[in-house]
């Protein structure tokens, strides 16, 4: 099993004008990213358009992640669904095709109840072999799964072995890291909680801002794990503006993958009903852009 820790970049997916899959420019943005030197990479998530894609794109993405890496990165896939059933045959195929971990939120739509969350994580992941990692998210799930839970599943479930956490609560990642301890491991998944997640114990970051600038969110987390912590910060302050651009503007979608056509990769619309940014929002983008280029180089 490949260790799962450091920064990994949770990326858009590509599409042509016409709103169908950019297979093409979907590897070579995983082959561009690797040469970042990348500790890792996520497919299939919500900055993917997951609940945008069909079950046969949703395939086809894996199977072209998995073909692309070649095992020089960990690849963690996706596979969220609104049903136990469907989740289970999205992480069933995710192992298939070779993916190194599943990445796992609740029921998006149900708001499920505690026992209800804990029931589906443990039904996905005793399904396969992979880890799986679940995942908190209230702000896109409307539920705040309870550290109680979380700690339980984790300790119930063996093969469920990292949590990434979004809800914002830095107390939650920081009681999630020291309580479970051995059963386990945070995953930052707030933009502008990146530093504070890894000191209170989070060994990782699925970081969507790392679309847009994977080596500097590479050497941020590394610096982090140096100790050299006068370079990490000044490195997160130069950061953080993009970063809170993301958490706050409810288009981080629309920005990564604006971001990805001003780099010259592969970024292309998103699906509707999903706009472009506005004008003033592309201008922001860029003038942010712009603040991070002596950074990154």
């Amino acid at each position: 099993m490949k260790k799962l820790e450091g920064a990994f970049p949770v990326l858009v997916t590509p599409m042509n004008e016409d709103e169908t899959v950019n297979y093409e420019g979907f590897a070579q943005n995983i082959e561009k990213f690797i040469e970042e030197g990348v500790a890792g990479l996520c497919i299939n998530g919500s900055t993917g358009e997951f609940v945008s894609l069909t079950k046969e794109e949703r395939f086809k993405l894996a199977e072209t992640g998995v073909k692309q890496v070649a095992g020089r990165v960990p690849l963690i896939i996706g596979t969220a669904a609104e049903t136990t059933k469907d989740a289970i045959e999205y992480t069933q195929q995710a192992e298939k095709a070779g993916a190194d971990a599943a990445l796992l939120i609740n029921s998006y739509y149900a708001h499920p109840k505690e026992d209800e969350i804990y029931e589906h994580f443990k039904a996905v992941a005793e399904s396969v072999s992979i880890p799986v990692m679940i995942y908190n998210n209230p702000f896109t799930s409307g539920v705040d799964i309870s550290t109680e839970t979380i700690l339980k599943v984790g300790r119930d479930v063996d093969n469920i072995t990292h949590i990434k956490e979004s809800s914002g609560d830095i107390r939650k990642a920081r009681d999630i890291a020291r309580q479970g301890k051995g059963d386990l491991k945070v995953f930052c998944g707030s933009e502008d909680l990146a530093i504070e997640s890894l000191l209170v114990g989070a060994t990782g970051w699925i970081s969507v801002s790392g679309n847009i600038a994977p080596r500097l969110v590479t050497d941020l987390y590394n610096s982090v794990q140096e100790g050299d912590l006068d370079k990490a910060w000044e490195l997160y302050d130069r950061l953080l503006p993009l970063c809170e651009f993301l958490e706050g503007s409810g288009k981080y979608v629309q920005i990564s993958k604006r971001a990805m056509e001003l780099k010259g990769w592969a970024g292309g619309p998103c699906r509707k009903p999903r706009l472009p940014l506005s004008a003033e929002e592309d201008a922001r983008l860029k003038e942010l852009m712009d603040s991070l280029e002596t950074v990154s180089q």
